[in-house]
C-alpha cells in the first residue's frame, strides 16, 4: 500500500564522476483547509501546510490544542474530502472562536505566523500540571526508540516526529509529519481520541522546542516535553510560567534541563 506521506521525484545523482538517473523520496506536503461547521453555519478556520495522512487527528488535535474546542465528544463528525477536512460539532455546543477569528495561514514550520495580535499567540492552557517523575536512563533511550518507528523518516529524511512516552519509557501514538507543530497536533488529536490521561505522559519531540509546541502540550496538560534538539528562549520562558519540565539537546547520552529538575531522578 502507498503511503501518502511519501511522493517520488525523478533526479539526476552524481556522486563524485559518476552520475545516474534515479528515483528519490520526498516527504509529501500539500495543504489542508479545516473548516468547521456549529450552529447551522460553516466556516473555514486555518490552512495549514502538512503531510497527507492523519488528517482527522490533525483537525481535532488543532481545534483541541487551539482552545477552540475542549472536549473530544463536542464532535460529532469529521469529514476528509480533496484536502478539506470538515469537523461538524454536536448541536448545542458553541466553539471558541476567537482563535478561529485571527483566520491565519500556518505554514509548515510555523503555525503562529501571520497572527494578527500579540495577545493572538496565546491559547488557554490547562494550569492542573501533574508532577510525574522520570528516570534520566529513561530519558536517554528516547531518542533511538523514536528513530526506530521514523518509517517516513527513513525513506525521506524530511519529516519530524512526536511521540508520547510513559514513566516506563514506551512510546505511544507516534506520528510524524513535515510540520513540528503538525506532528504535534496529529499526536494530541490520536490520544484525544482515545481518551487517554495527557498527565501520566511526556512529549517526545524529534526536533527543537518552540513556543507553540510547549503551548501545545500546556492546552493538553502534558507536564513534560523532552527535544532532541534546541528550545528557544520563549519556549523556556513559558515552560517556567507554566511549570512544564523542559529538557533539550536529548541525545548522544546527555542533555540540558530547562525546567523543571526535581520531575528527573538523576
Amino acid at each position: 500500500m502507498s503511503n501518502p506521506a511519501i511522493s517520488y521525484a525523478h533526479i539526476t545523482r552524481v556522486t563524485d564522476t559518476l552520475v545516474t538517473a534515479t528515483q528519490d523520496a520526498l516527504a509529501a506536503e500539500e495543504p489542508l483547509e479545516i473548516r468547521l461547521v456549529h450552529n447551522n453555519q460553516q466556516e473555514s478556520i486555518t490552512v495549514t501546510m502538512r503531510s497527507p495522512g492523519q488528517d482527522a487527528e490533525l483537525a481535532a488535535g488543532f481545534l483541541f490544542t487551539e482552545g477552540i474546542i475542549t472536549r473530544y465528544d463536542a464532535i460529532q463528525s469529521i469529514v476528509y474530502n480533496d484536502n478539506i477536512a470538515t469537523v461538524t460539532l454536536q448541536a448545542g455546543i458553541r466553539p471558541s472562536l476567537q482563535a478561529a477569528q485571527r483566520n491565519f495561514l500556518a505554514n509548515s514550520s510555523c503555525g503562529v505566523c501571520g497572527k494578527t495580535e500579540l495577545e493572538a499567540i496565546y491559547a488557554p492552557v490547562n494550569k492542573n500540571i501533574s508532577d510525574i517523575k522520570i528516570p534520566a536512563g529513561i530519558l536517554h533511550d528516547l531518542p533511538a526508540k523514536l528513530r526506530m518507528q521514523q518509517a517516513v523518516f527513513d525513506n525521506t529524511g524530511g519529516l519530524h516526529a512526536a511521540a508520547l512516552f510513559n514513566t516506563g519509557g514506551k512510546l505511544f501514538h507516534l506520528r510524524e509529519d513535515i510540520g513540528r507543530h503538525n506532528a504535534v497536533d496529529k499526536l494530541i488529536g490520536a490520544a484525544w481520541q482515545q481518551g487517554l490521561s495527557f498527565g501520566e505522559f511526556g512529549l517526545l519531540l524529534s526536533g527543537r522546542a518552540g513556543f507553540e509546541l510547549i503551548q501545545k502540550a500546556a492546552v493538553a496538560g502534558i507536564p513534560l516535553i523532552a527535544a532532541v534538539g534546541a528550545p528557544s528562549s520563549m519556549a523556556v520562558k513559558v515552560a517556567k510560567e507554566w511549570d512544564i519540565a523542559l529538557i533539550g539537546f536529548l541525545r548522544e547520552g546527555r542533555f540540558n534541563i530547562y525546567h523543571g529538575e526535581e520531575r528527573i531522578e538523576l
